[in-house]
């Protein structure tokens, strides 16, 4: 095959300097529940989460009542998201008194996550809290989740689990909803680069009453 002595080769054209240089959107988000349809998602996941606690003989925390908080446009609730799929919902609070713990805290309050991929999730929301708490100017985050079960097994692998994550066990007692929960504490820490990871568009938490533990 030959070409002609005219023929010249395609030059392509630079990509705009604007296209070289945007950032890739984050893998996740986290972003406040304001819209109605986001609502209902997150009271739906809260009814599969808890369906699912349910089948398994395991406590079911905050109770029936807890979809129904979700779609409170009042409940400042927030959802994890991965290509608009929420992964988990919960209610962040800026909480000075819990009844445990020393100092101001980010409290998650009802968190609750897809069954099939909890651990994941959790973590997720581990590394978010932790640098949240700390742009919040707050030392600790504090979470509650439940304790003292006939089937005590699968709760002490939960125990487990998220004191290899970096939460520490801060003892037992009753938690926000009654029941008894065990305590757990992270501390806050600036985690540089995570925005390229989980994108967060929360308003800073409000001080509440509401409670509610980890399932």
């Amino acid at each position: 095959m030959t070409t002609s002595p005219h023929s010249t080769a395609v030059k392509r054209s630079p990509a705009p300097p604007d296209a070289r240089l945007a950032p890739s959107r984050p893998v996740y988000e986290m972003r406040s529940l304001r819209t109605d349809a986001d609502r209902a998602e997150a009271a739906a996941l809260v009814q599969d989460r808890q369906h699912w606690l349910a089948l398994r003989g395991l406590p079911v925390p905050g109770g029936a009542d807890v979809p129904a908080l979700f779609q409170d446009p009042e409940a400042e609730s927030a959802g994890l998201f991965e290509d608009g799929t929420m992964l988990a919902c919960m209610i962040p609070q800026r909480e000075c008194v819990l009844g445990w713990g020393e100092g101001r805290c980010l409290f998650l309050g009802h968190v609750h996550t897809l069954p099939d991929r909890p651990d994941d999730t959790i973590r997720l929301i581990t590394l978010w809290a932790s640098d949240a708490a700390a742009r919040f100017d707050l030392p600790h985050v504090r979470a509650e989740a439940p304790a003292q079960h006939p089937r005590a097994d699968p709760l002490a692998r939960l125990l487990t689990r998220l004191t290899a994550m970096g939460w520490d066990l801060r003892g037992s007692g009753t938690g926000q909803t009654g029941k008894r929960v065990a305590r757990l504490e992270l501390a806050a820490e600036h985690r540089l680069g995570l925005r390229a990871l989980i994108g967060c568009t929360i308003r800073e938490p409000q001080s509440a009453a509401r409670g509610g533990g980890v399932a």
